[in-house]
């Protein structure tokens, strides 16, 4: 591959990156704000996990900003930052997870039901098309590039797609019917998702190479 082309590559990349952060930082605001104004349990863990996916793209920033600062072959491992960050991120997930599970055992008990999760409808639509442009943008990238790295943080944006069909399904069936456990199914439903990521963060941290291999 051409330095140049190499380069254009790179420099979409650290776009993506970017991107990613912006868009989640923004979602996270909104979800948190009408999250926390309606009793959307689901929406507000949806609007925390955008922040935790924060914390994880700037690790994937720092790491194509070294790419493209020492070449994309000189990058064989994970540098000190990266495996912090990792590490960061893992913990924050495992408190989501926390947070969420307790959070639906109050609702339950409390019986606290979302004044509306018109919101949650709304921003899960809008997730679902900017995650899909962002998996497959990441993606073709990744393969271009033969970077392990970008391709693996294309399958967590993919995991967020995911997500963001959990948020549709419990706010969409909530507006339907009124019934205040496809609230909490949603939101024990993002706490899985934040438990798998928090162990996958974890190991990616202990990780020697940038892949999806643990060390032996």
């Amino acid at each position: 591959m051409a330095n140049s082309s190499e380069h254009k590559l790179i420099q979409t990349a650290l776009f993506l990156a970017l991107a990613t952060i912006g868009y989640n930082i923004a979602e996270g605001l909104v979800s948190i704000s009408f999250g926390l104004s309606d009793d959307a349990l689901a929406l507000l863990g949806f609007g925390v996990d955008s922040f935790v996916e924060v914390l994880s793209g700037f690790g994937i920033l720092h790491l194509v900003y070294r790419m493209k600062k020492n070449g994309i072959n000189n990058i064989t491992s994970r540098d000190k930052f990266e495996r912090q960050a990792l590490k960061i991120t893992g913990v924050s997930f495992y408190i989501l997870t926390f947070g969420l599970v307790a959070g639906s055992l109050i609702s339950i008990i409390t019986k606290t039901t979302p004044e509306t999760t018109r919101v949650g409808i709304i921003i899960a639509v809008i997730s679902i098309l900017t995650m899909y442009i962002l998996m497959n943008w990441k993606m073709k990238v990744g393969r271009q590039l033969h970077s392990d790295a970008i391709i693996a943080d294309a399958k967590c944006t993919k995991t967020c797609f995911y997500l963001s069909f959990i948020l549709l399904a419990s706010s969409g069936l909530y507006e339907l019917f009124g019934i205040v456990w496809f609230d909490v199914a949603g939101s024990l439903g993002i706490a899985w998702f934040a438990f798998s990521e928090g162990r996958e963060a974890f190991g990616k941290a202990k990780s020697c190479e940038l892949s999806c291999h643990d060390c032996d």
